[in-house]
């Protein structure tokens, strides 16, 4: 049902079952999936790609232009998967010429008064807890789990499984499937429960704390914690993960345990 006070453009294309509350406002360069629910108060500017089955709280701004002074007024999207949930607040800004995106995926959920600025892409079933923040161009993988008022600096990445303890500033690369917290941020533990959650087993996570034990107690130098990891333990997708992530790392790593 859509209300007879929200503003509809007559270009925006709706899907089936959708609902749309009282004043909200919706561009007509949107896309919104069938069985989408969006409050009252939302506004949904031009570029916005909305999945089926998203919910949408009051004053949530999606696709708004990018912040960032360099950006020109270029054709730019916000792509929404399917089941994500948009809580009261929260701020989705569109991409710029860097990646002309601006991504979330699949069974997320923002809290309240969450800022996604543009470029940032995020993965399926990431969570972000209330007045988190996010710069530019950050990467934050599947699964990932960030507390709340957490600051992230422009272009940082969040591997899988990661969980981010909350007023943490995240300035450096987080590698997945770890605790961080304290400042500056640092390494504090293997995410086992999350895990086990998530259907890891024992002799999986304990594999993934020996290449951590490693790499973040033992060693204080990357590299050199990473070759050990790559001689001494057994090949296997955990390690294959962790070690693609520190090779690809732009922004050097967070700290090991302190």
């Amino acid at each position: 049902m859509i209300h007879s006070r929200a503003e509809i453009h007559p270009d925006a294309k709706i899907g089936k079952n959708v609902e749309i509350g009282p004043f909200s406002c919706i561009y007509g360069d949107v896309e919104i999936g069938e069985g989408t629910w969006i409050g009252p108060n939302v506004t949904i500017f031009d570029g916005a790609r909305i999945g089926k089955n998203c919910k949408i709280f009051p004053t949530a701004v999606i696709s708004a232009d990018s912040q960032d002074l360099k950006y020109n007024g270029e054709k730019t999207t916000v792509e929404i998967g399917d089941n994500t949930i948009i809580r009261e607040a929260v701020t989705i800004h569109k991409g710029t010429a860097d990646r002309w995106k601006t991504v979330i995926g699949n069974n997320c959920l923002l809290m309240a008064y969450v800022h996604v600025a543009h470029d940032c892409i995020i993965g399926n079933n990431v969570i972000i807890a209330n007045a988190t923040g996010l710069s530019g161009h950050i990467t934050i993988d599947d699964f990932a789990v960030i507390e709340g008022m957490v600051g992230g600096q422009q272009f940082t990445h969040v591997g899988m499984y990661a969980f981010v303890g909350g007023t943490s500033r995240i300035r450096k690369d987080v590698p997945p499937f770890i605790k961080v917290a304290k400042e500056p941020l640092s390494y504090i533990g293997v995410n086992s429960i999350g895990l086990k959650r998530r259907g890891y087993s024992e002799e999986s996570i304990r594999r993934i704390e020996e290449i951590y034990r490693i790499l973040f107690i033992q060693n204080k130098n990357i590299s050199k914690g990473s070759q050990i990891v790559q001689n001494e333990i057994q090949d296997c997708e955990e390690k294959t993960i962790v070690l693609d992530f520190i090779k690809n790392s732009k922004n050097g790593l967070i700290k090991g345990l302190q």
